[in-house]
């Protein structure tokens, strides 16, 4: 294979990275090196790398935990339980996917970090525009077109209210809830006299006036 990912070297030693940052610490990575490890661990483990599952993983731990050793070990637990993941600034990474390319890994990581960001800058465009964001201005005219035909239809329709058929209509309404009103009012007069009567109050009755003669001035 003439290009390889997730292999490099830090000084003269051979490294795989498990993991090109470690979260909230993005300029450090998770490496194992693989020329100390045992032929159980380290021929699965190359063979996961150049896999068409390794290579197509963002990180290599994706794929080693699906990976298994000779004796039918998850090859990512194994690498944790046993220590041999190794945590180094990616600036010390020197990456090689070719023999004759070398990038370091934190120079790598903002690459692709660009990269991702410039991949979701075209998906959200792509978005907004599909949600009507961003139109057509032929399809805009087209349905303002219709919208304004639909509403000279409803002014011009035979029977639709105008403003004088709607204030007379607005008139006969009040009127009605004014006859309504005072038959309501007639009606409560004549509960409460029916209420005063059950409890025997006598209604109130009119006092004559009374009169007194006026005496007769003598001279």
């Amino acid at each position: 294979m003439s290009f390889i990912r997730h292999v490099g070297k830090i000084g003269d030693r051979k490294a795989a990275v498990v993991f090109r940052q470690i979260p909230g610490e993005d300029h450090m990575c998770l490496v194992v090196y693989t020329e100390t490890l045992n032929a159980h661990i380290h021929d699965p483990l190359m063979q996961c790398i150049e896999s068409d599952i390794g290579q197509n993983s963002e990180n290599l731990a994706d794929a080693l935990n699906r990976t298994h050793t000779r004796d039918g070990k998850m090859i990512l637990q194994v690498l944790h339980h046993e220590g041999l993941l190794k945590k180094i600034q990616t600036s010390q990474v020197l990456m090689t996917p070719t023999p004759t390319t070398k990038i370091r890994l934190d120079e790598l990581n903002k690459i692709l970090t660009e990269m991702q960001l410039g991949e979701a800058a075209v998906k959200r465009l792509a978005e907004i525009d599909q949600s009507a964001g961003l139109q057509d201005p032929a399809d805009v005219a087209r349905r303002m077109r219709v919208a304004k035909e639909a509403q000279s239809k409803m002014t011009s329709t035979p029977g639709a209210l105008g403003d004088s058929e709607l204030a007379n209509s607005l008139r006969q309404q009040a009127m009605k809830m004014a006859s309504e009103a005072k038959g309501l009012l007639a009606e409560s007069d004549r509960l409460l006299k029916e209420a005063s009567q059950l409890e025997g109050v006598k209604p109130e009755t009119t006092k004559p006036k009374s009169t007194r003669s006026k005496k007769a001035v003598t001279t």
